[in-house]
């Protein structure tokens, strides 16, 4: 178990709140923590997997079922698989209210999960688990390492390049082929890895969403959903412009980044690091790596932006909170 930033944070908010959602990327480490959380937990607990079908049928009639394990810390894993569990969930918190009802671990962020962020407001404290940022994993490999492969723990983690580059590569297959139809997103996987090439070579520029639906063939209201799919499920971050009524003289679209540098770099066919460093696209993954981990280390609440004006642009931007 590799200690993760957040663990402090999630443990104060599960003493305080009934129900803790846990969202991030898959194969991120979320199920790895949450069996972490419970040798941390002062009561019983009951883990649940949702893509286990035994689990799964368990629910078929949650609120019976979880009625029974009332005194227990309840950790349901994929709970994006079942979105109306959030109704029973609502209902079985407000009938039995103590921390540490439930722990929810999703990959989805709660806006691509139907009925969730109305239904458990007041009710749910979410945390986000990302892939590993240099901080924690600086013991067991260097900066240049991790900027390559990126955080994810079987990537960076993995014994050579090559088998970090075919693990990204499932992963980015899985994404396509499996999870996109599980949000209830209706694209082609060829439509979906157009896009996702096409976001790799745009890494650190400013949006353009008209432009990529022309690409596409798409309107641009289709690519505006897509972009949020995939910021939704954490594959790509969008940093806002930073401006005070300044009017024309600032760009007010934001920048678009492959939120991890080794995903970035599978897709754009980057298979080791002296490739990388004649790659045109190195100072742009270099600038999203940066701004990853600025922003990973900073204080709680804390905002980010960029700033640049339409006179003066530059490739540089500078994250602020």
């Amino acid at each position: 178990m590799i200690e993760r930033i957040i663990t402090p944070r999630v443990l104060e908010d599960l003493s305080a709140s009934p129900i803790l959602g846990l969202i991030g990327p898959r194969q991120v480490g979320k199920t790895t923590l949450a069996k972490h959380l419970q040798t941390k937990i002062d009561k019983p607990t009951l883990y649940l997997d949702l893509e286990v079908q035994g689990d799964y049928q368990k629910l078929a009639d949650a609120h019976g079922y979880l009625s029974l394990h009332k005194e227990k810390c309840v950790i349901i894993d994929e709970v994006q698989l079942r979105p109306e569990l959030f109704a029973a969930l609502r209902a079985l918190t407000d009938q039995h209210r103590v921390p540490a009802r439930f722990i929810l671990l999703g990959s989805a962020a709660p806006y691509l999960i139907k009925q969730n962020t109305e239904t458990l407001a007041g009710r749910i404290a979410y945390h986000t688990l990302e892939p590993f940022s240099f901080t924690e994993i600086r013991d067991h490999c260097t900066m240049q390492m991790h900027w390559f492969r990126g955080g994810f723990p079987n990537a960076v983690l993995a014994k050579s390049d090559r088998l970090a580059r075919k693990w990204l590569a499932d992963f980015a297959e899985t994404f396509v082929q499996r999870d996109i139809q599980r949000f209830g997103f209706q694209v082609t996987q060829i439509t979906m890895q157009n896009l996702l090439s096409m976001i790799a070579y745009l890494n650190g520029s400013v949006l353009n969403a008209s432009n990529i639906a022309q690409s596409l063939d798409v309107s641009q209201p289709t690519v505006t959903r897509y972009l949020q799919l995939l910021e939704g499920s954490f594959m790509i971050r969008r940093l806002p412009p930073y401006f005070v009524n300044m009017g024309k003289r600032l760009v007010k679209a934001p920048k678009l980044y492959v939120r991890d540098t080794g995903f970035l770099h599978h897709l754009l066919h980057i298979s080791q690091f002296d490739q990388l460093q004649g790659h045109h696209a190195i100072g742009a993954s270099w600038e999203g790596y940066v701004i990853d981990q600025i922003i990973r280390e900073a204080a709680e609440f804390s905002d980010f932006y960029y700033y640049r004006t339409k006179n003066k642009p530059s490739k540089t931007s500078c994250p602020c909170h």
